[in-house]
């Protein structure tokens, strides 16, 4: 089963794709937090495996990265506490983390273990394109895995096109060349970026994310691509709730503001 397809046959445009950190702001508050998105309307979910090392993060992920460990989160157990995922969980769950976990632990043991609880995708922004064609594109088709790739306004248009030669779910469009964060809108010259990879009619559908974390740079986000993912600001809302199930319908309450379905 598709997920990531049948999520875009059925849903075009305004898509709404969440990140937060497996293990973090409490150690078992994963599944919670995934349910409770799901509960209030989120399409898809990005779920952070915690790196000491996350260069393409910013400062409020990084810290999350830095509790989820202390915490004690670690690989075997986001495995062992995603176990049921299908059972409660219908919507697609990328998984996005950095490649040296993933050869310390094994790449075709990562993959399968994420296969069976239900993953969809992952997202590895480390991850060079030759080295997934040549090492690991079969394994990733083995499990039933997606890979998807991110672009930046720096990435030139024959990459570009190559990246979507090779994808099959989407394309992470990185609104910008710093780490993530949220912002409160979008430059004139991010704005001349997504019109130029807009030009380029590819076939992949495309997701925004790095700095959006509010209602109006969401409603941006969707004119120009089909959808957004947003970090850096529901990561924050996290941390500071008192009550987690009332903090997320909030975040998401602010951002989609009901007319925006």
């Amino acid at each position: 089963m598709n997920r990531i397809k049948n999520l875009f046959e059925k849903k075009n445009k305004n898509i709404l794709s969440i990140y937060f950190t497996a293990g973090f702001p409490g150690l078992n508050n994963t599944m919670d937090i995934l349910s409770a998105l799901e509960n209030n309307g989120v399409d898809m979910v990005e779920l952070g495996m915690p790196f000491s090392d996350p260069l393409a993060d910013g400062r409020v992920i990084q810290h999350s990265s830095e509790v989820a460990l202390k915490n004690g989160m670690n690989l075997d157990l986001l495995f062992e506490q995603t176990k049921g995922l299908r059972k409660i969980i219908s919507i697609p769950v990328v998984l996005m983390g950095y490649l040296n976990p993933l050869l310390q632990y094994g790449v075709e043991n990562f993959l399968k273990r994420a296969s069976e609880n239900g993953f969809d995708a992952l997202i590895i922004p480390d991850l060079p394109i030759r080295e997934y064609e040549e090492d690991y594109k079969k394994l990733f088709e083995k499990y039933n895995l997606q890979n998807i790739f991110l672009i930046t306004p720096q990435t030139p248009e024959v990459r570009v096109k190559k990246i979507d030669e090779i994808s099959n779910a989407f394309i992470y469009l990185v609104s910008s060349a710093s780490t993530t964060g949220a912002k409160d809108k979008f430059s004139h010259e991010q704005e001349e970026y997504f019109n130029r990879i807009a030009s380029y009619k590819l076939k992949n559908q495309l997701l925004t994310g790095f700095g959006i974390g509010n209602h109006k740079m969401f409603e941006q986000a969707c004119r120009h691509t089909n959808g957004a993912i947003i970090g850096s600001a529901f990561v924050k809302a996290l941390e500071n709730s008192s009550e987690l199930n009332s903090s997320i319908k909030n975040f998401i309450d602010s951002i989609k503001q009901k007319q925006m379905v």
